[in-house]
């Protein structure tokens, strides 16, 4: 039977509700990079999980002309954002488009079914915090320099408030969450800053 196997580790996939760490990087919470992705075997000695055919399942509907029935016949088919946002989980969510350019291997939103699966193992409930962490900094990363500046907190506020706040009241949140936050002043938050500062108050993820 076809098995989910870990090229890096040589190690199956563990057959959980979400796909996101396989043999040996269980239990180091090692982000499932490209290095840990999880590649389809036609042989191994586990059996895919349940949750990997759902979620291919889930994929092929987005464009079942387009993405064949048997995974291992095309796996490198891509899907535009145009069809990835369309989801339930997606639509209403005013993150939705740096959602999937954040998992995108482009930049640009369009998905492969590896970077789907990527997106729905770090949104499960069953992902740890220190991996929502990681990608909740990228997608509030708006700029994509490595750093959350002002305007990028500014529109994170604004994405989150809709129309319900003044510009110039996001800019005063934005400044306060800058003022306590940054740790070393420079006027940006680093990724250890942003982690410090979720640690104090996580739902903001």
């Amino acid at each position: 039977k076809p098995a989910l196997i870990c090229e890096k580790h040589k190690a199956p996939v563990a057959d959980l509700p979400i796909l996101v760490f396989c043999g040996k990087c269980q239990s180091s919470s090692t982000v499932l990079a490209s290095e840990h992705r999880a590649h389809y075997r036609t042989s191994g000695p586990q059996a895919m999980g349940v949750s990997f055919f759902r979620l291919h399942g889930r994929f092929r509907d987005l464009a079942p002309n387009i993405v064949p029935m048997d995974y291992r016949n095309n796996p490198d088919i891509i899907l535009p954002p145009s069809l990835i946002t369309t989801m339930p989980e997606l639509k209403e969510n005013p993150f939705r488009q740096r959602i999937v350019e954040t998992f995108s291997e482009d930049g640009k939103g369009n998905l492969s079914f590896n970077d789907f699966v990527d997106m729905f193992s770090v949104f499960s409930e069953m992902a740890p915090l220190d991996l929502k962490i990681i990608y909740a900094f990228k997608i509030y990363d708006f700029n994509r320099d490595g750093f959350l500046c002002e305007k990028d907190i500014e529109e994170t506020v604004h994405r989150l408030t809709g129309e319900e706040l003044r510009p110039e009241e996001r800019r005063f949140i934005s400044q306060r969450v800058l003022e306590e936050a940054d740790l070393d002043d420079d006027g940006k938050l680093s990724f250890n800053d942003f982690e410090n500062m979720i640690s104090k108050a996580p739902d903001f993820i």
